[in-house]
């Protein structure tokens, strides 16, 4: 459960994690600059578990996976959108963020709404208000995005072979 940061339509990934910054890879650090050119204090008000709704096509432009690392990294729980740019929903797998496709939720929501997603189910669940249903991601999707991202999912499936 967490509280709800509305944003958009287009929101593409310098408004996500402004190029000059990525000059590290540490979620930490890419988490400071988070959502800056969008809203200047996401990084001071956001909390982890709480989740970002945005209306269509969010994560486009180029294909940093600094992007869904920043947002990860200041403990975001789920982004939610009308669409997803491609290489922003599979660079969000890669490293392990939940994102689910919603249209009708990212319309509804507002900006400080307590909300609860059940990524598996493809629930979002308004605190007093209404459920909308997202499409569920793919349970092996689920297992990549349980593991912390594609890297970790494919070590411990190799550890768990004797490969590792």
């Amino acid at each position: 459960m967490g509280f709800a940061h509305k944003f958009g339509d287009n929101v593409d990934t310098d408004q996500i994690i402004p190029a000059r910054y990525l000059v590290t890879p540490d979620p930490g650090e890419l988490a400071k600059n988070c959502m800056e050119a969008a809203d200047p204090d996401f990084a001071k008000k956001v909390k982890p578990g709480d989740v970002i709704v945005a209306g269509n096509n969010f994560g486009c432009g180029s294909s940093r996976e600094h992007a869904p690392i920043s947002i990860k990294g200041c403990g975001v729980a789920c982004v939610i959108a009308a669409s997803f740019a491609r290489i922003f929903l599979r660079n969000s797998v890669n490293i392990g963020l939940t994102v689910l496709e919603c249209p009708e939720a990212a319309a509804a929501l507002k900006g400080g709404e307590t909300v609860t997603v059940d990524p598996e189910r493809g629930t979002i669940a308004v605190q007093g208000g209404a459920t909308y249903r997202a499409k569920p991601l793919p349970p092996f999707v689920m297992e990549i995005v349980h593991a912390g991202g594609l890297m970790p999912f494919v070590k411990a499936r190799l550890a768990a072979k004797g490969a590792a």
